[in-house]
């Protein structure tokens, strides 16, 4: 009962980007199921200056901050909040969540059991909706007759027999049909006027009539492998249960005046032939070109991914394009709309994933099995903060299939963590490690460099390899990247199928990894990042292994970005360090002697890259190839960057068509295919070994 009080207080409440963060004194009538704001705690006696229904709501604590939150309302409006400190915020978030809870299971409790009848969308919009703004002949009503229906009578029993299964998947039949009416009937209506096809209920409508229908094909796929289990002994050998697929085609969907907008590949002419995912053996028909680290210069691009206002504004095009996904769906095929997209592309981000040089480059210097392998975790776990772009999630661009991004980072050797008598001459003859002659004399220089290749080898699936070297320090990492992006609901997951190894030649260690799946959450709202899966790492040489568990929130409850992890010695199955933390904020490392360090994730310093002008870059270097789509976003100018991206992908479309047309394989430049995977052309380890073997031909 103390829960479900009444609280009230001063927050910030952020308006516009005009007005910016206002205080406003909140009122939480739990009673009434309210959220009411005033402009002083003096005016409260007075008409709220605006009010929430919690029942159906979402309470969002940021991420952006431990004092922000957002509550989104069912009817789609939306309010975001801040407290002055991190225990008044979680204080409101839970007194929110409860009273949410409270009135959303009161909504079901006293429904009575679904009836036919018809209902509006439009009366349930929001304030700004334009819904609100129509006359009253011109609802939604009155152009649709949207109902529940009885089940027939009789059909009710206990138990769901073979009959019964088809009468249900005739009935999904028919509600398919009317759904498909229902769809046809809202894109039939005008562009313009007072209710259009793109109006923000309706689109609303197309939504969750799609979500309503995939999520009955989910229960009666579960009523069929149920009534399979039970019949298990009756069916013959080889039986299968099909999947009851929704019948609505989705290219019939892209037919809005939106949807020229953001053209999807699913709709392209039946004769174009697919590129196939993986080429065939051949060797580098483009020559690789050496990139001269001293031609790169810092780098001093700083694109913000700050801009709220844009999610808002283009509310519609977003619900028009939920309509036409459905859960599961692989997004591969699908042209996102273009204002949610980085400034950089994916190749770029795999890069800033090495903003931390100093960290990479002391793996090496770990004075046992034991130390290098904790070392490469902390490095690890620290590399995925400064790839993500501030706490908006948004997407980078999909790489053309040939696109490259070089750059290298400086390192000066007095930063480089090292430690007592870990040299290179601390080694015995045996682990010493011969350069290629055209790659010593580098060492005399007071700084290490770290340099960096990347190349989408692939389209469809779309792979990409990355690769990166320290020739002072013989170390390198080689790693290839398949990225899986499915729609989620409310959400995007992206799955990071390919595995990476880091190679450490002065001690002939090989460390594999794999990458955590990655998930925009509340697409409707403020879109934000969080990562989920759990990865490992492992040292055949030497016996260790790390597991890391990346924790995603519960819906109740829990905290953001959590992450676990442990070292351990896999022959004895000792433990000889944990982690646990938010990998975008504090890291806790406790160790097998009882000793605790922490890391602050937000107070590293950041090496910044090293990138060639784009006047020296080549046609197919990221920055150059989509410079024109980044001008334009810089300028805030999304049909100019809409019209730079479509020609890109046209581009990439036609020249995939003539490939197919003629039957040529793609070739890549810097990447080999090797089994499963892609490897740099010219590794450190394979320059090392040749010449290892010259040297003993030699002697």
């Amino acid at each position: 009962s103390d829960h479900m009080e009444n609280i009230c207080g001063y927050l910030m409440k952020y308006t516009n980007l005009v007005t910016g963060w206002q205080y406003r004194f909140f009122v939480l009538n739990n009673e009434a199921g309210l959220l009411e704001y005033f402009v002083n705690e003096q005016s409260r006696h007075l008409k709220p200056r605006g009010t929430l229904q919690l029942a159906g709501a979402v309470i969002s604590p940021s991420d952006e901050d431990s004092h922000t939150f957002t509550v989104n309302a069912a009817s789609g409006e939306q309010y975001k909040l801040r407290a002055t400190d991190a225990k008044e915020r979680q204080h409101w978030v839970s007194r929110l969540q409860i009273c949410t809870q409270h009135h959303t299971e009161a909504i079901g409790k006293n429904n009575p059991p679904l009836k036919s009848r018809s209902f509006s969308l439009a009366s349930q919009g929001s304030a700004n909706s334009p819904g609100l703004q129509r006359r009253p002949s011109q609802n939604a009503v009155s152009f649709f007759n949207v109902g529940h229906h009885r089940l027939p009578t009789g059909k009710r029993v206990p138990i769901m027999q073979p009959d019964h299964l088809v009468d249900v998947r005739e009935m999904m039949s028919q509600a398919e049909g009317q759904q498909r009416d229902l769809i046809r009937s809202i894109e039939c209506l005008p562009v313009s006027g007072h209710l259009t096809s793109l109006d923000q209920d309706l689109l609303m409508l197309k939504a969750t009539s799609m979500a309503t229908m995939n999520c009955l094909n989910d229960c009666f796929h579960i009523l069929q492998l149920q009534h399979a289990s039970q019949q298990k002994g009756s069916l013959p050998t080889g039986t299968t249960i099909s999947w009851l697929e929704p019948k609505i085609s989705l290219a019939n969907h892209f037919k809005n005046g939106a949807a020229q907008n953001f053209p999807a590949e699913i709709n392209k002419p039946g004769s174009v032939r697919e590129e196939q995912s993986i080429a065939e053996p051949c060797q580098l028909t483009r020559e690789p070109e050496e990139i001269d680290p001293d031609e790169e210069l810092e780098d001093i691009c700083d694109d913000k991914e700050d801009d709220l206002g844009a999610v808002e504004e283009q509310r519609s095009v977003i619900l028009h394009l939920l309509s036409q996904l459905k859960l599961g769906m692989d997004l591969t095929r699908v042209v996102l709309p273009t204002f949610i997209l980085e400034k950089r592309s994916l190749l770029e981000m795999y890069a800033d994933f090495m903003s931390h040089p100093d960290l990479f480059i002391a793996i090496t210097d770990g004075s046992s099995p034991e130390e290098r392998m904790i070392r490469f975790v902390e490095y690890y776990l620290t590399s995925f903060h400064e790839g993500r772009k501030g706490a908006i999630a948004k997407k980078p661009y999909n790489p053309i299939i040939g696109e490259t991004f070089h750059c290298s980072w400086r390192m000066p050797k007095s930063d480089v963590a090292t430690d007592a008598g870990s040299t290179f001459s601390a080694h015995s003859p045996s682990e010493q490690v011969t350069l290629p002659k055209d790659m010593e004399g580098q060492e005399e220089l007071d700084y290490y460099t770290v340099k960096f290749v990347a190349e989408q080898v692939s389209h469809h699936p779309p792979v990409s390899g990355f690769y990166a070297e320290c020739v002072e320090r013989k170390m390198c990492v080689n790693a290839h990247v398949w990225t899986k992006s499915k729609f989620l609901g409310m959400s995007i997951g992206v799955t990071m199928v390919g595995e990476g190894l880091l190679s450490l030649l002065e001690h002939g260690e090989e460390y594999t990894f794999s990458l955590p799946c990655a998930y925009a959450r509340s697409i409707l709202t403020v879109p934000w990042v969080e990562l989920g899966g759990k990865v490992n790492i492992n040292c055949a040489k030497t016996g260790y292994s790390a597991s890391i568990n990346f924790h995603t929130k519960p819906f109740y409850g829990g905290k953001l970005h959590r992450v676990t992890g442990e070292v351990k010695q896999n022959m004895t199955n000792t433990v000889v360090c944990r982690v646990q933390g938010e990998w975008n904020s504090v890291l806790e490392f406790t160790y097998s002697n009882g000793e605790t360090k922490y890391v602050d994730l937000t107070k590293l310093s950041v090496t910044r890259k090293r990138v060639r002008p784009l006047e020296k870059q080549g046609p197919f270097e990221s920055r150059r190839l989509w410079q024109h789509v980044t001008e334009s976003l810089r300028d805030g100018d999304i049909d100019k960057a809409t019209e730079h991206k479509r020609a890109l992908e046209e581009r990439q479309r036609n020249e995939e068509r003539l490939r197919a047309e003629t039957e040529t394989p793609w070739c890549t430049k810097y990447f080999l295919k090797e089994g499963d995977g892609w490897v740099y052309h010219k590794p450190l380890w394979k320059a090392v070994s040749a010449a290892q073997t010259q040297q003993m031909d030699t002697n």
